[in-house]
């Protein structure tokens, strides 16, 4: 026993020197497309006339679905293809075998509900196609009957096509010929056919001449008997010292897609590359699985973390959406060139998808528009999950914080150099021989009391908790998983196991909807012994990483009950987050909302908490790259995304800490983590300048957490984006389309962080033309619709708020965010050149279901117009009491009032005091001293009316003054009514 825990210890110990002294990925530890055989299989299908035929005979319609069959005229295999009209200007294509010799995967517990269907209609038919209505808009899908193939189109023009290039592949289900029951089906075959031959008469045969061959016979299984020719790595597979048992054989599919009029298409994350997709044609395609990538490099296509099959094409006529519903290893091509039509330049983008296993289901989303195709996936996966507020502010990681007494003196520290924070978090170290759900008796032999001291001042801690159990009979976690049948098996019956951080490990099968339930009991009180309500969990590690395995995962032949991981690989880490998620609501009864951070993902990850970008390095390129690889997140519904600031690996050099901080400070996960073997890197131990700056950046965060959670409740509520592309708000500047260093968060901060080295300066586009854009530190006013440059230094970080919106935020800085719940805001009003501006205020709990639940959430109007900014209830029906209040009112880009009142919502007016500056133009109003729960209008007046009002009087007013007020060039809308107002009065 003790020579095995010593062996267990040595490999663990070779593992992390391999990880700590390589300075980059090894990419010969994971696969190629040539090293993939279905992948090579796949791409060596060119473009040409498809094989696929469609039976239009075998139609039928219902109300919401249209099946038919296709017929592979090469091997005689049938599938069935189903087509759904969905609610919301989407549609749905299903194709399968039609009679495969056992049942083909199909996800599940990713869509969050059967899609609504609406109603299919022929409009016409005949013998080569079939037209079908999807409703308004005169859009129409036409099925074409040989070749197959189908096109989405609006009035004249084709939205989309399916199977234009040929490259639909749907590798059936076989038996191996090489076993006993292929022979005997053969042997059966083989007399079947001699006898049909001595009855089969002459005229027979001639009948099949020149036309359509016929389906060939099948055995009573349905097995086809001439197999197509066999190649390479059909029914085994080696990679490395790995293999590949393909107990199912050869199952890969494939389809293309084409986008007439597209050029920019986005999405398929995750990988280190731009944030528009480029072109395959010369290298790998995209890939898709779940992979732990040590250090990963940075723009290429290969596989990294997660994995979300949904692609975003945008032009400057229409966004679109394409989900490949598969969990399987995927590999995506994309490439560009001109239709068909010699006479017309229009680009082209083709897509084409190819899964290991599975079947085809893809969404087909038609927008039109940006936040259409955002409403379309957010009504089949889900939205974003609302966290509590605390989970957007600061977040203090390492791996690891040594001991108890280690996490008090950062916590301290934090406390002493005055920067606020509201996590901190423990790595595998915390635990007691990396046995989860425990924690190390001699380093954390109190936990509560230390989850008590941060409880004290409202602070949290988040603890590491990883899917790879230690297989130890002492540990009660391992025993009660294997008591119960929940490990994921071997190829041949056995729990299945590998190595990864304990040593050797088991799998649960997360899968199992009741492993997923036993597992979240387990984050209950009485079951997680030391665990409080302030303590969150973050699984890492859970592609599943398997560092013996092939690809440093978990074998392709392993099983999740009757299903090989090959058909559920890109799934294993959204279920361990749900179970997680699931775990943390349980143990509150229900109330809290939780927060778990994963590292691995998959569509519909999004309802479960965060995610982040994995283990990146201390370089200026990874700093970069985080922006891109967030966008492509949000895009795809995963709006909750950081990266780790100072880089994971390595150590970063002053300069790059502080612009990682100043740039995550700008990104919705804000959390700084390290390499064990990296030298301490906490904020105050850079000397004291650079400990400024990063307490100015983190201090931004803070002020702007009100407009942080308002953008989270809106994602959650609509599926739109946080943190987004600048074409998302302006799909018609063609500019915006490959810009990847700046972004918007929500539509009303534009930021551009600096991220490069020894910068004097950077240029950001301003997008909007008629629009105006303030910078937030200077207030100055820049118009939209061009390049500014802008000078920096080291506290630098360049960010515009949008002319005609009003941001919320909170400017009295505390410890953490609980502890400024209920200060005041300050309302910051960024007038376009019209006058107007609007803007929301979200007020809840911060922490609980209630806002869901019972309606306990306040969410206000906030509107300038007509020199006028008021306050309004849009939720009448919600009840929720505050004791926050509106400090101070900040109106950027206007003009100099004689005097500002209140108007409060019973209508008693009382007067305010202000401050003007003329350069910039900024009206400062102090302690309107209003609830942020009340209706309340503040008023702006102007001198001259006053003044007419007073000595004159309005209706002894003469032509004189009426003239001189209407052949004023003004542009105030204030002065517009006052105009209005005396023409009346005379």
């Amino acid at each position: 026993m003790q020579m095995t825990a010593v062996v267990e210890l040595c490999f663990v110990l070779l593992l992390f020197l391999l990880f700590v002294s390589a300075q980059a990925v090894d990419r010969s530890n994971f696969k190629t497309c040539d090293q993939s055989s279905f992948c090579k299989r796949q791409r060596e299908l060119k473009p040409g006339q498809s094989p696929y035929r469609a039976l239009l005979d075998t139609l039928e319609l219902s109300d919401s679905r249209l099946t038919l069959q296709l017929i592979n005229d090469n091997n005689k295999v049938r599938l069935l293809l189903e087509l759904y009209r969905l609610q919301g200007n989407m549609t749905r294509v299903k194709i399968n075998e039609l009679k495969p010799i056992k049942p083909r995967y199909e996800v599940p517990d990713v869509l969050i509900s059967d899609p609504i269907t609406e109603a299919l209609s022929v409009v016409s038919q005949d013998d080569n196609s079939l037209v079908l209505s999807l409703g308004g808009n005169e859009q129409r899908l036409i099925v074409s009957a040989q070749p197959f193939r189908l096109d989405i189109i609006e009035g004249p023009q084709v939205l989309m096509s399916l199977n234009s290039r040929g490259l639909l592949a749907f590798e059936h289900l076989r038996v191996r010929k090489d076993t006993i029951s292929h022979k005997i089906s053969s042997t059966v075959g083989s007399m079947w056919d001699s006898i049909k031959s001595v009855f089969s008469s002459n005229s027979e045969s001639e009948e099949t001449t020149g036309q359509q061959k016929e389906e060939q016979p099948t055995s009573e299984d349905g097995q086809i008997k001439e197999e197509e020719e066999e190649k390479p790595g059909m029914w085994e597979e080696t990679f490395k010292s790995h293999s590949d048992s393909k107990p199912n054989g050869p199952s890969s599919i494939s389809l293309d897609f084409s986008l007439p009029g597209v050029e920019h298409v986005y999405g398929i994350p995750e990988h280190a590359d731009t944030l528009r997709l480029k072109s395959t044609e010369n290298s790998d395609p995209y890939r898709l699985y779940n992979l732990d990538v040590f250090q990963y490099e940075l723009h290429n296509p290969m596989a990294l973390y997660g994995a979300v099959p949904v692609l975003i094409s945008h032009s400057t006529e229409r966004t679109m959406g394409i989900f490949w519903l598969n969990a399987a290893e995927t590999w995506v091509d994309i490439s560009s060139n001109s239709p068909d039509t010699v006479s017309s330049d229009a680009p082209q983008t083709n897509v084409r998808w190819v899964s290991e296993s599975g079947i085809i289901d893809v969404f087909i989303m038609l927008g039109p528009k940006p936040a259409d195709v955002f409403t379309q996936y957010a009504s089949l996966t889900g939205t974003q999950s609302f966290p509590p507020l605390s989970a957007l502010a600061y977040h203090q990681c390492r791996w690891n914080y040594n001991d108890q007494e280690d996490v008090k003196a950062v916590d301290q520290g934090f406390d002493e150099h005055d920067i606020p924070y509201d996590f901190i978090w423990l790595d595998i170290e915390h635990a007691d021989g990396k046995r989860y759900f425990t924690w190390d008796p001699i380093k954390f032999p109190t936990p509560k009391d230390m989850l008590k001291g941060l409880m004290d001042k409202r602070r949290k801690l988040v603890a590491i908790v990883d899917p790879h159990i230690r297989v130890d009979s002492g540990y009660r976690i391992h025993n009660e998983i294997r008591s119960k049948n929940f490990y994921v098996k071997n190829k041949d019956g056995g729990d299945y196991e590998g190595w990864c951080w304990p040593g050797n490990s088991g799998y649960p099968d997360f899968t199992n909807p009741e492993m997923r339930a036993w597992w979240a009991s387990m984050f209950a009180y009485d079951q997680y012994e030391g665990s409080m309500e302030n303590q969150y969990i973050w699984n890492d590690m859970n592609e599943p990483s398997v560092f013996n395995g092939p690809e440093v995962t978990m074998h392709k032949d392993a099983v999740h009950g009757v299903w090989e991981h090959r058909d559920v690989h890109n799934l294993y880490g959204l279920y361990v987050q749900k179970a997680t998620s699931e775990g943390l609501i349980q143990r509150s009864g229900g109330v809290e909302r939780p927060f778990v951070l994963t590292r691995a993902f998959f569509a519909g990850s999004q309802r479960y908490g965060a995610v982040w970008t994995g283990d990146n390095a201390a370089e200026w390129g990874h700093l970069k790259i985080s922006i891109p690889m967030c966008l492509s997140l949000g895009l795809v519904g995963i709006s909750f995304c950081g990266a780790d600031v100072g880089g994971f690996f390595k150590h970063p050099s002053a300069e790059l800490l502080v612009r990682w901080y100043q740039a995550g400070a700008y990104q919705p996960f804000f959390r700084a983590h390290a390499h064990i073997d990296t030298p301490r890197r906490e904020p105050w131990l850079f000397g004291p300048e650079n400990t400024a700056l990063i307490r100015e950046a983190v201090r931004q965060r803070y002020a702007l957490l009100p407009y942080w959670y308002q953008l989270f409740y809106n994602a959650h509520n609509t599926g739109q984006p946080v943190m987004r592309p600048l074409w998302v708000e302006y799909p018609a500047e063609v500019i915006t389309f490959s810009i990847e260093d700046e972004y918007l968060i929500g539509k009303d901060l534009l930021v551009h962080p600096v991220t490069d080295e020894g910068a004097t300066g950077v240029t950001a586009y301003l997008p909007g033309k008629g629009e105006v854009w303030y910078d937030v530190h200077s207030l100055q006013k820049h118009d939209g619709d061009q390049s500014l440059y802008i000078p920096v230094t080291m506290s630098s970080i360049p960010v515009f708020q949008r002319g005609g919106s009003i941001i919320c935020r909170k400017e009295r800085i505390r410890r953490s965010s609980s502890c400024m719940e209920n200060d005041p805001y300050t309302l910051y009003v960024a007038l376009n050149p019209q006058g107007f501006a609007e803007g929301e205020l979200y007020i809840d709990d911060f922490h609980t279901f209630n806002y869901q639940k019972s309606k306990q959430f306040i969410h206000r109007r906030l509107s300038f117009s007509n020199n006028s900014l008021t306050s309004r209830n849009l939720a009448p029906d919600a009840q929720f009491s505050t004791e926050s209040w509106i400090e101070r009112i900040v109106v950027i880009g206007g003009s100099r009032p004689s005097s500002v009142s209140l108007i409060s919502a019973d209508g008693v007016e009382s007067a305010l005091e202000f401050e003007f500056s003329s350069n910039p133009a900024v009206l400062t109003v102090r302690k309107p001293s209003v609830s942020a729960a009340a209706d309340w209008t503040v008023v702006l007046r102007r001198e001259q009316f006053i003044n007419v009002y007073k000595h004159l009087g309005v209706r002894k007013l003469g032509d004189f003054w009426v003239n001189y007020l209407f052949k004023r060039k003004d542009s105030d809308w204030s002065i517009f009514n006052e105009k209005r107002k005396l023409k009346s009065a005379m």
